[in-house]
């Protein structure tokens, strides 16, 4: 693909992250947004109004060449729809998690392989610019502790927490630790949904650090919070602020000293590096094998609270209380 060649794009998905996916493309220079698709037809008509394109109920409606497409749909679509917009020849960027199963996710990967196509997960806290300024900054990690807390929405509720927010987490962790997982400990239970709405996970790495991730989505307040300790400094990034603060023994005392950030916009930083990758065949940020990965050690987390005596014992108390009025939660 040539440098100027202008790019089409289609969205599938335009709720509450599809739609800043499908608005940023429409002000990318070179870039043709081609449509949005998505089932609920008056959702799709309005958001391609504001945005001067078409819209669709399904992929196959979307005319013409497709260079790119963004699948933003609930997980358990992402396999048809990925599997759809990759026989049609068209790069994915798919977001987080890659798939349901890990079978499902293989299957995404080698059909993308096979047509020579990029396929990048959307593991957006790999472009948050807090991120990227740690990584220049680590050495050897010792103990992290993480916590992403939100308020209940309906959406993503078709996956339990682990999978709806802990997994942004996970990837991150897998990706600034890089060593093998020796050992795996989770509790989580079921609160507003037939899966868990509260997790804590404690994963142990081969290399000796240990982290500590908790994730809610019944929470009132919102909190995207990463604390790293290693043998020089203790480092607390605020994910949601994009904000970072650095404490470090210097002499007899501790110094404290804010990391420089320039803030930007993580989703636009994620669709530009993956365009770029589309225009000169090159490897994603975060590919599918790490997505893949990353739904693994999720799978993993949630099998083990699942086995918890306390998780079964809160599906049960689930069956005997009174239905929920969610309208007054939300």
């Amino acid at each position: 693909m040539t440098e100027g060649e202008r790019l089409r794009v289609a969205v599938v998905g335009v709720g509450n992250l599809g739609r800043h996916h499908a608005r940023i493309y429409a002000d990318i220079p070179g870039v043709e947004l081609a449509g949005v698709v998505d089932i609920d037809e008056r959702a799709a008509s309005r958001i391609a109004r504001g945005l001067r394109t078409e819209a669709y109920a399904r992929l196959a409606d979307v005319p013409g060449r497709l260079d790119a497409v963004s699948v933003v749909v609930p997980t358990d679509v992402h396999r048809a729809i990925a599997l759809e917009a990759i026989g049609r020849g068209a790069h994915v960027l798919l977001e987080k998690p890659i798939a349901l199963t890990t079978a499902e996710a293989t299957e995404i990967i080698e059909l993308a392989r096979a047509r020579g196509l990029v396929l990048q997960v959307g593991h957006i806290e790999r472009f948050n610019p807090a991120i990227l300024a740690l990584r220049r900054i680590l050495t050897k990690v010792g103990f992290i502790e993480v916590h992403r807390l939100s308020p209940y929405k309906r959406q993503g509720t078709e996956v339990g927490v682990v999978l709806d927010l802990m997994i942004h987490d996970i990837d991150i962790i897998l990706n600034l630790v890089r060593a093998p997982i020796s050992d795996i400990q989770a509790v989580g239970i079921p609160v507003l949904s037939p899966s868990e709405d509260i997790a804590n996970a404690r994963i142990r790495f081969e290399s000796g650090c240990i982290a500590n991730l908790t994730a809610s989505r019944i929470s009132f307040d919102k909190m995207r919070k990463i604390r790293i300790f290693q043998s020089n400094a203790y480092i607390s990034l605020d994910y949601w602020k994009q904000e970072g603060v650095i404490y470090r023994r210097v002499g007899d005392r501790i110094a404290r000293e804010r990391m420089p950030l320039e803030k930007d916009e993580p989703l636009k930083l994620e669709i530009l590096s993956f365009l770029g990758c589309v225009r000169a065949a090159g490897q994603p940020v975060v590919p599918g094998e790490h997505g893949r990965y990353a739904l693994q050690v999720a799978s993993d987390i949630t099998r083990l609270l699942q086995e918890n005596p306390l998780y079964r014992r809160a599906i049960e108390e689930q069956k005997t209380s009174p239905p929920l009025d969610l309208g007054r939660l939300l």
